[in-house]
């Protein structure tokens, strides 16, 4: 599958936040969830041109955000369309993300957050190699959960 990477307009940043709702569990990833989280997505300037839209056959199918947390290190949050998860699209999204991210920042590093309650995920990580790194407790959502702290050496 091949991805195209752009700076998230605010346009579509709109799209994701009020019209991708997941199921059951997953709903924890709506945007709405979290007022705060939502009204930084919605925020140009917060989202500058490290958020990118995520297309595939010119539809939008995810979203990546990408901040550099050290000189050779990228922490990446990533977000499929509803429609497409769960079902095996996971890893080559995951490895055009890697792919990316690798030529873009030159990092030599990355790691993520998943809520720990995403098996799902947490099993496409794996497999592309991120190892875990350590739990930590997160307030959102107007609740607090745990998180898994996960890198990958690329």
């Amino acid at each position: 599958m091949d991805y195209t990477f752009t700076v998230m307009t605010q346009e579509q940043a709109e799209w994701i936040a009020y019209s991708w709702h997941y199921d059951g569990e997953y709903s924890f990833y709506d945007m709405e969830a979290d007022p705060d989280d939502l009204e930084e997505f919605l925020n140009a300037e917060t989202r500058g041109d490290s958020v990118f839209a995520v297309t595939y056959e010119e539809t939008l199918a995810a979203f990546l955000t990408v901040e550099l947390t050290g000189s050779q290190t990228a922490d990446i949050g990533l977000g499929m369309e509803p429609g497409l998860t769960g079902q095996g699209k996971g890893m080559d999204f995951l490895q055009a993300v890697i792919e990316f991210v690798t030529f873009e920042y030159e990092v030599e590093r990355m790691t993520l957050s998943v809520a720990a309650f995403n098996v799902r995920a947490i099993k496409v990580y794996r497999k592309a190699g991120f190892k875990d790194a350590g739990t930590f407790l997160q307030e959102t959502n107007g609740r607090t959960y745990e998180f898994l702290k996960m890198e990958l050496a690329v």
